[in-house]
């Protein structure tokens, strides 16, 4: 399926950070929040491959080029797994934070018809 692939998604920023940065292996938190609320809070100890494994798979079946982006999964807490239920709904504030990176915000808007 298209998964985290659908026109207007797939936001990063507000910057990027590069290799020299981030130590090999070093764990990252992130946390994401929902106007202000936590929503998930993980950190990348979680990841089911390393991202080294990530990238050497991923290069088996396409050449990876210099500002290439591979998305991984989500951790728990989101939508339809949370209890009750949560979805995002228009005017909300979404923030993903990841050390040494920074946050990303943006404002969610309803589809337009």
């Amino acid at each position: 399926g298209p998964g985290k692939n659908f026109n207007g998604t797939g936001a990063f920023g507000p910057w990027l950070v590069t290799k020299d940065e981030i130590a090999d292996d070093e764990v990252l938190e992130l946390e994401t929040r929902v106007n202000g609320e936590v929503m998930q809070k993980a950190d990348t100890d979680l990841l089911i491959f390393s991202i080294r494994e990530l990238i050497s798979y991923c290069s088996k079946f396409t050449t990876l080029r210099p500002g290439d982006v591979i998305v991984t999964g989500t951790p728990g807490g989101v939508g339809f797994k949370r209890t009750p239920p949560y979805f995002l709904k228009d005017g909300d504030v979404v923030e993903i934070e990841v050390s040494k990176i920074g946050i990303l915000r943006n404002t969610v808007q309803a589809e337009q018809k």
